[in-house]
């Protein structure tokens, strides 16, 4: 495969990303993208919003208020952006999405980051077996079929701080009445990232050049993930970990705490079972529970690698962001996101 470069490009070519639109800029991931971004400095950035839409917006971001049913609009509003990215709630209208990425390539607009921020979902294991994973793959599909934009998603894991105190369905922590259910042995590793690593991962990401300069430049560039997914994590880390960790910053110690443990196989049918009968719940336990699978599913670190270093991410401390959740979870702070 030929490899493009800069100098080769026409004069008008721009080997940056200068002008990015955004969805979701108030949401879990958003806002530390966004904060991100402008702390980056490298590209004028717009808020894309619900008309009616009363989310206050940073310093710094201009905004645009569209009907997402308005195809006309939406394209309008995306017009002269070299970037869309898209972040949203798993309960977000499905056909949501599919408009701004039709709206993106009608705005030839040449990179768009979808909904993509957690599970390895090029393992077809993995997605296979959890839906909510499998459904993404449209949305990828219908990017390489409009031909006018690249895509890249970005695996993360799941949100450390969020995911932590989140209760006995996501970590299997529940900090309030200090128990724990461990997923077999609670040995098995995951990767797993801050919300704040996300941030500086998507923000860092699109600062890279588009093109190596020449074929002197060994750079990473932005074209190396074209159509591919960035991978990037916090911590590999496992229950027993988590749990160290845990034990440090509240200064308990393991007598403190009621533990158990259940097989993984047996706890995701269970979390597939109530889900089938109308129990939000159970996605999240069969969600989290496949990634704590021995086939390291849940912890692409070791299957895939890691570009933390291309994306100059800095090592974070794991006490840290523990005693943030343990914090969010006593406080009601994780109830009212939703978690």
């Amino acid at each position: 495969m030929t490899q493009d470069y800069a100098v080769s490009q026409p004069k008008a070519f721009k080997n940056q990303i200068e002008n990015l639109a955004i969805v979701g800029v108030s949401g879990y991931s958003g806002k530390y993208i966004v904060e991100e971004l402008l702390r980056n400095g490298k590209q004028k950035v717009t808020a894309i919003t619900r008309e009616g839409g009363t989310s206050q917006m940073p310093a710094g971001v201009q905004v645009k208020k569209v009907s997402y049913d308005d195809h006309e609009a939406l394209t309008e509003a995306l017009h002269g952006q070299d970037a869309l990215i898209i972040t949203m709630g798993v309960r977000a209208p499905p056909d949501q999405q599919t408009k701004l990425i039709e709206a993106a390539a009608a705005a030839n607009v040449p990179w768009v980051f979808p909904n993509e921020f957690g599970n390895d979902n090029a393992n077809e294991a993995l997605r296979q077996d959890v839906f909510i994973n499998d459904v993404k793959t449209q949305y990828r599909d219908l990017i390489e079929k409009l031909g006018k934009s690249a895509w890249v998603g970005i695996c993360c894991g799941f949100w450390y701080e969020f995911s932590l105190g989140g209760g006995l369905d996501t970590y299997g922590f529940d900090m309030k009445n200090r128990t724990l259910t461990l997923f077999d042995d609670g040995t098995q590793a995951l990767s797993t990232s801050t919300l704040p690593q996300v941030g500086r991962a998507v923000a860092n990401l699109v600062g890279l050049k588009i093109l190596r300069d020449d074929e002197n430049d060994k750079s990473p560039c932005l074209s190396d993930f074209k159509n591919k997914f960035a991978y990037v994590a916090s911590f590999v880390v496992s229950q027993k970990d988590m749990l160290e960790s845990v034990l440090r910053v509240t200064k308990t110690e393991g007598k403190d705490w009621q533990i158990t443990s259940e097989p993984t196989e047996q706890r995701f049918q269970r979390g597939n079972e109530l889900f089938q009968k109308g129990d939000y719940s159970g996605m999240r336990i069969s969600l989290y529970t496949r990634n704590f699978y021995p086939d390291q599913g849940g912890n692409f670190a070791v299957t895939r690698g890691l570009d933390n270093d291309k994306l100059r991410l800095p090592k974070e401390d794991l006490d840290e962001f523990t005693e943030l959740s343990v914090r969010w979870a006593m406080d009601g702070t994780l109830e009212r996101y939703g978690q």
